[in-house]
């Protein structure tokens, strides 16, 4: 019984729950992206490289001449998908290329963390933001909000 309460608690949790759906999300943008590439990037620059299909692009490793993919699969034929390849190959990258904007938007929007250190004004080394006094120099600073200085 004591599992199930466990169980429950780790799938209500917040994580859980955002990382569910983002993978939902990101199985989504794959089928935009994987119709990005074999429907709109890939025909007109197959146009432009001499009316390659790149779909149908690959290397009979038997060294057969085969008329499609299809039928170098039908026979059996060991191939390259060097067209699959190219494909998924752009695939990834316009999902990395999505992916580093979405996170370079996300840190904008993010806070740094509060410092809880800071650099002393007459020798810079570093000490906590309640100090009165820097251990290392032993100069009076000035006595954050609420507190009264240090007695010399």
């Amino acid at each position: 019984m004591r599992m199930l309460q466990e169980f429950k608690q780790f799938a209500a949790r917040g994580n859980l729950i955002d990382m569910g759906v983002g993978i939902v999300m990101g199985v989504s943008f794959g089928k935009i992206t994987n119709s990005l590439v074999g429907d709109i990037i890939m025909p007109p620059l197959g146009l432009m490289l001499g009316r390659v299909n790149f779909a149908d692009l690959f290397l009979a490793l038997d060294g057969r001449h085969y008329p499609s993919l299809a039928a170098a699969k039908a026979a059996g034929a060991p191939i390259l998908g060097i067209g699959a390849f190219i494909n998924t190959l752009l695939d990834f990258l316009i999902v990395a290329f999505a992916m580093f904007l979405l996170v370079r938007t996300v840190n904008r929007f993010r806070t740094p963390p509060p410092a809880n250190t800071k650099s002393c004004p007459h020798c810079a080394s570093t000490i906590p933001l309640a100090a009165t006094r820097c251990p290392q120099c032993t100069s009076v600073l000035t006595a954050p909000a609420g507190q009264a200085p240090a007695q010399a």
